[in-house]
């Protein structure tokens, strides 16, 4: 029996106090930078969907940390070469973004075949550098964002 990936996922901004982002390279695709993606399972609340990932992509424990459920989703089309994981006719993926604040930039314990470098950098830069635009989008809305949330 085939599992297929569920077209429904999250997107993680881990970020610092003062705004250094944290991306992540794609293994398979060098230059390929983004933020802490994955699929929900199964059963799985966005919100575990989340910590596991964060978990799983850095080894973060974020269940301790400042998790923010923006309430926002976005829908794209799925890359042709990354649709052989979801059912048949699956064309869309729906996003739910999230955001996790830490202190100050740390290393992080990269998955090994998902990822091959991380880096931290400004805001600004962080979002240049993502091939994604719904993780660039998000990450621009950052300081305004986290100034909402704060009131």
């Amino acid at each position: 029996m085939i599992v297929y990936k569920r077209p429904v996922s999250v997107l993680v901004v881990i970020h610092t106090t003062d705004l250094l982002v944290l991306l992540l390279e794609r293994a398979a695709h060098a230059g390929y930078w983004q933020s802490v993606t994955g699929s929900q399972e199964a059963g799985e609340q966005l919100m575990d969907t989340a910590v596991r990932e964060v978990a799983e992509e850095t080894g973060i424990d974020s269940a301790r940390e400042n998790l923010r459920d923006w309430q926002l989703t976005h829908s794209y089309q799925i890359f042709a070469e990354w649709r052989h994981r979801y059912a048949p006719g699956v064309l869309y993926n729906t996003e739910h973004v999230f955001s996790l604040e830490l202190p100050e930039a740390k290393p992080v314990s990269i998955a090994p075949g998902e990822h091959s470098n991380y880096c931290w950098l400004p805001w600004r830069a962080a979002a240049a550098k993502c091939f994604s635009w719904s993780n660039r989008d998000v990450i621009l809305m950052l300081p305004e964002r986290l100034r909402i949330a704060d009131r």
